[in-house]
């Protein structure tokens, strides 16, 4: 193992686990289900100090990576075909019902509509114009589900198709269900500016950490900005900027899910998942109505 470093808690150096430490914790939580008191043992630290340092590099404790691992877990083996019984235990679940009491395991659905491609899930969306090209809004009962933006409302309907490929998925752009309206309404306030999107409800598949960024971004009013270094130390994990990033990336609900009022450090855009060009027009919409 290399050496440990110190770290000053209050005015006293503290020693930290080596790199290499932390991160064979990490390998041993991608492999089995251990509770820190046992991943402390077996790579050789005191529990507290494991913790800390687990959080310090990747911005989650050892418990709530192991729940987004068993989440990961369960969704490949479900997407693999696995019967879903034998999923939820080869995840790492100890029965069935604590996939619905873990907090980290919100899929957005059953575990048996997940592994059957959204099978028994009804999805109704629109295509609408808008100034940045095209947005595809879906949405089932519970909530809107994706919003999505580019040129082609046919590349829009294969990605919809593509992540609930068993769904059944109807195009509503007349003869709506009446929830469906007020939705369309409100991303299309929020792609002009407007903080229309800010009560709207919106069903999002992710993990743990995931979520608490998403929500993080609901927060951020129209017209302002945050950094990924920003947002890391208001979820109170500095050190958590490449997570933050990557669950910005995962965002399938654009506007609603404001990822785009993220950017880095020295004020440069960053990444957008629909292209920096309607990162920039948002942005400027946006600050143009808070003006």
């Amino acid at each position: 193992m290399g050496k440990h470093s110190a770290k000053r808690v209050q005015g006293q150096a503290v020693a930290s686990p080596p790199t290499d430490t932390v991160a064979l914790a990490r390998e041993h939580l991608d492999r089995e289900d251990l509770t820190l008191s046992a991943l402390a043992h077996r790579v050789g630290e005191a529990p507290h100090t494991l913790r800390r340092a687990f959080i310090d590099r990747f911005g989650l404790s050892p418990a709530q990576y192991r729940a987004q691992s068993r989440v990961e877990r369960l969704r490949k083996h479900l997407r693999a075909g696995d019967e879903v019984s034998a999923a939820v235990y080869g995840a790492g679940y100890g029965s069935p019902s604590r996939v619905y009491q873990d907090g980290a395991a919100r899929l957005g659905m059953t575990p048996a509509s997940y592994r059957r491609g959204g099978e028994g899930m009804s999805i109704y969306y629109t295509v609408v114009e808008c100034p940045l090209g095209r947005a595809l809004v879906a949405t089932t009962r519970r909530g809107v589900c994706s919003v999505a933006l580019g040129g082609s409302a046919a590349g829009l309907e294969a990605g919809l198709a593509a992540e609930f490929p068993r769904a059944r998925i109807e195009r509503v752009d007349a003869g709506s269900p009446e929830f469906v309206a007020p939705r369309v309404a409100a991303v299309a306030a929020a792609l002009a500016g407007r903080s229309g999107g800010a009560d709207v409800r919106v069903e999002l598949l992710g993990t743990a950490f995931q979520f608490r960024v998403w929500e993080a971004l609901m927060r951020i009013p129209a017209g302002q900005t945050r950094t990924y270094a920003e947002l890391a130390r208001e979820l109170g994990q500095p050190a958590a900027v490449r997570a933050v990033a990557g669950a910005c990336a995962r965002n399938k609900v654009a506007v609603l899910v404001p990822c785009h009022r993220v950017v880095r450090s020295d004020g440069s855009l960053g990444g957008y998942r629909w292209g920096l060009p309607r990162k920039q027009a948002l942005l400027d919409r946006e600050a143009g109505a808070a003006g």
